[in-house]
C-alpha cells in the first residue's frame, strides 16, 4: 500500500510538472513579463529606461532559466538562425552586476532572428538610451504568433513579428515601431507606425 501511494505521488508529480501554462505574470527588479510556458516566448515584457550608468559589462554572462517556469532554454537557440534577443536590454540595466543578470534570464528572451537582433532591434536600442539620458522611458515589448504557430525543433515558438511601444515620461510623447522577424529591410526609424493608444494597454 505505501508503495503504491509513494508511486501515485510521483506520478501525479509528473503530470503536474507536464501542464504548461498559456500565461504567466512575473515580475522582476527590472522588468514585468507576461509569459507563455506554451509558445516558450515571452508574450509581452515592460521595463523602464532611466539613463543608469554603465558600472559592469555582461563578459560571458549566459541566459539562464528560472525555477517552475518553463521557457525556452539553449538548444531552442542552437544550429539555426535564431538569437537570444533580449527584451529589456542588457546595456539599459549594466548599473549593477544582479541588474544586468536579471536580463539574462529566458524569460527575457525573445527568439529573433540574428540579423534583426543584431542590427534595427539593437539601434532601436542605442536610441532609447538617447532619449533616456533627457527623461525617463517607458517601453513595452508585444510579440505576435502565426496561426498555426511556427517552432523550432527543440520546440519554443518562433514570433511572427514584434512592437515596441516608447513613452517619453515627460515629453508625454509615443514612439511605436513594428519588426518583422526577419532580416531587416528598412531602418527602424522607418518601421514607426501610428500610435493606438489601446495598444499602450496590457491585459
Amino acid at each position: 500500500m505505501r508503495l503504491f501511494v509513494i508511486i501515485f505521488v510521483l506520478i501525479s508529480q509528473s503530470l503536474f510538472a507536464q501542464v504548461k501554462r498559456d500565461s504567466v505574470l512575473v515580475e522582476t527588479p527590472v522588468f514585468t513579463v507576461m509569459y507563455s510556458e506554451t509558445l516558450e516566448q515571452p508574450l509581452w515584457i515592460k521595463y523602464r529606461s532611466t539613463n543608469r550608468p554603465t558600472n559592469v559589462n555582461r563578459g560571458h554572462m549566459n541566459f539562464y532559466k528560472e525555477k517552475n517556469i518553463h521557457t525556452s532554454d539553449d538548444a531552442d537557440y542552437k544550429t539555426n538562425v535564431w538569437d537570444k534577443g533580449h527584451g529589456a536590454p542588457a546595456a539599459t540595466f549594466s548599473d549593477n552586476e544582479e541588474n544586468l543578470k536579471q536580463t539574462f534570464s529566458y524569460l527575457n528572451s525573445i527568439m529573433q532572428d540574428q540579423y534583426l537582433n543584431r542590427g534595427e532591434w539593437r539601434m532601436l536600442e542605442e536610441q532609447e538610451r538617447v532619449w533616456d539620458d533627457k527623461e525617463p522611458l517607458t517601453v513595452i515589448i508585444k510579440t505576435f504568433f502565426d496561426n498555426p504557430v511556427r517552432r523550432v525543433a527543440a520546440g519554443a515558438a518562433i514570433p511572427s513579428h514584434m512592437e515596441k511601444h516608447i513613452y517619453l515620461e515627460k515629453s508625454g510623447v509615443w514612439y511605436c515601431y513594428v519588426f518583422l522577424n526577419d532580416k531587416p529591410k528598412f531602418k527602424f526609424w522607418q518601421l514607426e507606425k501610428l500610435c493606438n493608444p489601446k495598444e499602450h494597454k496590457l491585459k
